[in-house]
């Protein structure tokens, strides 16, 4: 043992030694490590923000040259189609501007701009988070730093362009007014309609000047910096609702923030805006190419608009100059040459139609209206027009693909039969009749009919019970799968009343789904550019890979069965392309759109034609139209798509369908020479008593048919016969049709555009189920 007093017995630790760390917890820092780092990060913050405070000045200019600049749109060629990017702007003083307009803009885009800083790290950081959660692009920029990017700076979305607009804020708000920003703010934002500022805004959209807007147009104009493209209800009616909602929001942000009344708040009516003009250099169909090119760079997050408008940018699209001159000669030989100024409702006619290259999906070509300077709207891309029986195949396509089966335990295929009889009940799943029981075209009962024929004839009722059996999730899963978008209008909320096409896509959307059939199946996003290049920069395109949407065999048993529409049903005036081709028509509600939706091998092509009144914008019935009692979907559509299929096809090797599928030859059938189409919809009364008149097979009107007025019992058999029809204007030359169905066979009615009365409530099993389908006509 030591003799130091001071010493401690061998091995033992001093009294005030800590004890080591062990274990996980040496992996721990300590609480002087953390504190050391929170210093030291906050300490490079701070030098970070001093540094860029004074390293960033406030520009002696605004960045002019990015607005002088024009967007080349150019043919897969790389011919010119259209420019723009000229500025429209006229800058006026804070006063010239009415106080409710300015608390608009403020309750719509930064409501503290009077009370707090110039930037907001909180809502920036909000914005950052929220991005990187994928819920799409967030500003998260107080007015100051939108006017400061709009004035200073350019739209590209870099980190260096954030960090100087970060700082120029901060010093522009020590150096310049609230009030001096606001108004530079409200000249420099864009309002769509090529409308930078204010007062471009108020004459673009209003016809008036800045001064002489009211509280309701001021605050629709506040709803559009948000989203000038998306909310410009007359060049997009299907956004309509988010729109209006957009503006209710910065309505009630005013009242909130005291500066609206409530009382006043309450009676006020959205302000409609004028029909949107175009610049004259977009006249014809150029305009509507670029509007539809741009509507798709920005969709695709390719470029955000804000970017787009700066300008420079050498824009390569899919579209083939031959096919759309093509196109463009079709509709006008084919349609707009019979129009008759004599007649009223030949005012109304309207056509569109999208062409895609299904190798590819490319968009070969695009019809959107008569002329860009005089309709705005674009009928190819629109989407508030039912796309009726044009939705059939996607049923059909659904039941081959889930392998559904009938009420009686039969496997659903080409030679099923169904009961065609008219307003007969739809059999709910749970086994009972519905008060759900849409008619045929013309009230006709077609009693036992097989799927084939019934696709071939647009029979109703035999896809409203199909759709039933399938089940309309399903049904719903396989549309979306094969292209149609999730939001396209009306195909949400619809249930059974799905199958009978009470959606309203666009010709585009069409296009792409049936693009999914004629490649066997598989889905593959559509692209109308090829290249986007400014200056020496490329800009990346999206990759769009190929998905399996449904199974061959499903996706080629459809096309089999399409293929006998053109060959022998209501698609026939196809033909007249001399290639092998599928397809299938149809009619919207009250005769407003008349479809034929077809593809070869190697092109999907889809036409509608349109009523619409040009001056309310108003759907118009399209009875008694270019001198026809009706227009169908085999009529004008069908030869529309022959005559620009054949030659847009002209010179291509000869390609027949390579299809594999079970059971894909429909059954043989006699069939008129040229038969015209269902247009799913009921006859005039007048129309109707004629039909009633041979409802019951009554004479023979030339046709080598017999119509079996005991209900049909010898079509049980497929290929044994076709029902009778009446003297209905789609059928010519048969005879009568049958008056009801065998009850053995599954029941079931369809309308597929025809005026149906809306299944009454509280009625039986499954109202919540087949109530949703009602007229929109």
């Amino acid at each position: 043992m030591s003799d130091d007093p001071n010493s401690t017995a061998q091995g033992s630790a001093p009294a005030d030694a800590r004890p080591r760390r062990t274990g996980l917890r040496r992996l721990l820092p300590t609480w002087r490590m953390v504190l050391g780092g929170v210093l030291l990060v906050l300490l490079l913050g701070t030098g970070t923000m001093v540094t860029g405070y004074l390293l960033v000045d406030i520009p002696d200019e605004p960045n002019k040259a990015a607005a002088a600049q024009s967007n080349v749109y150019l043919y897969s060629d790389g011919s010119v189609i259209a420019k723009d990017g000229e500025v429209n702007r006229e800058n006026v003083t804070l006063g010239q501007i009415p106080k409710t307009v300015q608390h608009a803009v403020l309750a719509a885009e930064d409501r503290d701009f009077y009370t707090k800083p110039a930037v907001d790290p909180k809502a920036m950081a909000r914005a950052a988070w929220n991005m990187l959660r994928g819920e799409g692009k967030q500003s998260g920029s107080t007015i100051t730093q939108q006017y400061v990017k709009n004035y200073y700076l350019t739209q590209d979305r870099t980190m260096t362009r954030k960090a100087k607009e970060f700082f120029i804020a901060i010093k522009l708000d020590r150096e310049v007014s609230k009030d001096d920003i606001l108004v530079g703010y409200l000249n420099t934002s864009y309002y769509g309609r090529n409308a930078y500022g204010i007062q471009a805004a108020a004459q673009a959209y209003y016809g008036k000047n800045s001064d002489d807007l009211t509280t309701e147009e001021g605050a629709y104009l506040a709803a559009l910096v948000n989203s000038p493209s998306a909310f410009d209800v007359s060049a997009v009616p299907e956004n309509r609702g988010k729109a209006v909602a957009r503006w209710n929001y910065v309505l009630d942000g005013m009242v909130k923030e005291g500066w609206l009344p409530a009382g006043e708040r309450a009676g006020m009516k959205f302000p409609e805006p004028k029909e949107a003009s175009a610049p004259t250099g977009h006249s014809g169909q150029r305009g509507y190419l670029v509007k539809a090119v741009k509507d798709h760079i920005v969709r695709n997050d390719i470029l955000d608009e804000e970017r787009l408008r700066t300008g420079g940018y050498r824009i390569t699209t899919t579209i083939d100059r031959k096919r759309q001159q093509a196109f463009v000669k079709s509709v006008e030989e084919q349609l707009l040459s019979k129009v008759d100024d004599s007649r009223e409702v030949d005012k109304y006619v309207r056509a569109g139609g999208t062409s895609i290259d299904p190798e590819t999906g490319e968009v070969v070509a695009m019809y959107g209206g008569l002329d860009y300077v005089k309709q705005f709207v674009n009928n190819a891309t629109r989407r508030d027009y039912q796309a009726a029986s044009t939705f059939k195949p996607f049923v059909y396509a659904a039941a081959m693909e889930n392998g559904s089966s009938t009420r009686g335990g039969q496997r659903i295929g080409p030679y099923t039969t169904y009961d065609g009889t008219s307003r007969r009940p739809v059999v709910g799943r749970d086994g009972q009749q519905t008060s759900w029981a849409p008619q045929n075209e013309g009230n006709v009962s077609y009693g036992p009919i097989s799927v084939t024929e019934g696709m071939d004839k647009s029979v109703n009722s035999v896809f409203a019970q199909m759709g039933v059996d399938v089940g309309p999730e399903k049904v719903k899963e396989t549309i979306i799968k094969l292209g149609i978008p999730a939001d396209t209008p009306e195909l949400a909320e619809a249930q059974a009343s799905v199958s009978l096409g009470t959606a309203t896509p666009s010709t585009l959307d069409v296009a792409h789904a049936y693009t999914s059939l004629a490649n066997h199946g598989e889905e593959r996003p559509y692209t109308l550019v090829s290249k986007i290049a400014r200056g020496g920069e490329e800009i990346q395109l999206p990759e769009r890979e190929t998905t399996r949407a449904i199974s061959r065999a499903a996706a080629d048993s459809t096309t089999a069965v399409l293929r006998s529409v053109v060959d022998n049903g209501s698609g026939v005036n196809a033909k007249a392309a001399g290639r092998p081709a599928a397809g299938k028509t149809g009619t919207a509600e009250g005769n407003t759109a008349a479809w034929f939706a077809g593809y070869t091998p190697d092109l999907v092509t889809v036409v509608a034609v349109m009523g619409q009144d040009s001056q309310t914008g108003e759907q118009k019935s399209l009875h008694g139209a270019l001198g026809e009692p009706r227009i169908s979907g085999g009529g004008y559509p069908a030869r529309i798509w022959a005559q620009y299929t054949g030659a847009a096809l002209a010179g291509k090797p000869y390609k027949d369908f390579d299809l594999e599928a079970e059971n894909v030859q429909p059954p043989p059938q006699e069939t008129p020479e040229a038969p015209q189409e269902p247009d799913d919809e009921p006859e005039t009364p007048e129309d109707e008593e004629e039909q009633d008149e041979n409802a019951d097979g009554g004479a023979d009107d030339g046709g080598d048919e017999k119509g079996n007025a005991d209900g049909g019992q010898d079509q049980n058999t497929p290929g044994t016969g076709q029902p009778g029809t009446g003297e209905g204007d789609d059928q010519p030359g048969t005879p009568g049709g049958t008056p009801g169905g065998s009850p053995g066979t599954d029941p079931g009615t369809g309308d597929g555009g025809a005026e149906t009365p809306e299944a009454p409530a509280g009625t039986g099993p499954g109202d919540s189920f087949f109530a949703p389908f009602r007229p929109t006509g």
